[in-house]
């Protein structure tokens, strides 16, 4: 039996590199620490990695409700510490009182200095302050380089992991039922709009399933599955509960408030 069919197409290249991973440690006897990876890529290497006794795994975002997270893969008899997982709390400095800075503008700023997404973790608002979690190895970099996002002139202060922001998770259930599982369908039945407008969003870019831009209206969608749609917020299908008498899915989504 394949690994491969437990999981969708699109994934395989992330599961030959966690593969890797657990290769590596298990021939060098060292733990090996990943960049950030989004919770769907976490799931994935915890179905792979959970299945070898001889090899753990933990992760770690900077904070216990984080959504991106390092994974620190190791032999059983390593002790894993926080500070292995080498994660620095970065918080703006900025004048506050004149500008407005949103969640897009900080990680587009971020982006533009050249890094992969891997490198930094979850972006925290609070009020009228902001901060992002990073890697360590880049420290240096992002505090030379980020001085300005949009037009506002920044600074960058390093805050301990117990004055990170607190922003927790909160989902809006509801009850829908959608034709099919298809991609454009289901994001027609969640968000209220229609399918022509839902298909125009998958095609130009706009959608993206567990992190992972789609562009294919037909994608069929899971349970679990993490949707987001620029401009129209992210959510999540949390069950989906057979079929109603006219053969429509009935699905319990949440949506992000």
């Amino acid at each position: 039996m394949s690994i491969y069919q437990h999981f969708r197409p699109e994934e395989r290249e992330f599961i030959d590199q966690v593969l890797n991973w657990k290769n590596l440690v298990e021939n060098t006897y060292a733990p090996k620490l990943t960049d950030f990876l989004d919770p769907r890529e976490q799931q994935i290497l915890k179905s792979i990695i959970g299945q070898d006794s001889g090899i753990l795994f933990a992760f770690f975002g900077g904070t216990t409700g984080a959504e991106r997270k390092r994974a620190l893969i190791f032999p059983d008899y390593y002790q894993n510490e926080e500070e292995d997982f080498k994660i620095r709390l970065f918080e703006l400095e900025y004048p506050k009182k004149f500008v407005t800075i949103e969640h897009p503008q900080v990680l587009g700023s971020l982006m533009s200095l050249g890094l992969k997404r891997g490198k930094f973790g979850d972006i925290l608002f609070g009020e009228d302050r902001i901060q992002f979690f990073a890697a360590q190895e880049i420290e240096e970099y992002i505090s030379l380089q980020l001085q300005s996002i949009g037009r506002a002139s920044v600074s960058l202060k390093i805050q301990p992991f117990s004055q990170a922001i607190q922003s927790p998770e909160v989902w809006k259930e509801s009850s829908i039922t959608s034709s099919s599982l298809r991609l454009d369908t289901v994001i027609s039945s969640i968000y209220n709009i229609s399918r022509q407008k839902s298909q125009l969003y998958i095609q130009q870019g706009h959608v993206k399933v567990n992190w992972m831009q789609i562009e294919n209206p037909s994608f069929e969608c899971q349970q679990s599955d993490i949707i987001s749609v620029r401009g129209q917020g992210r959510s999540k299908i949390i069950e989906i509960d057979g079929k109603t008498k006219k053969d429509k899915w009935r699905i319990i989504a949440g949506r992000q408030r």
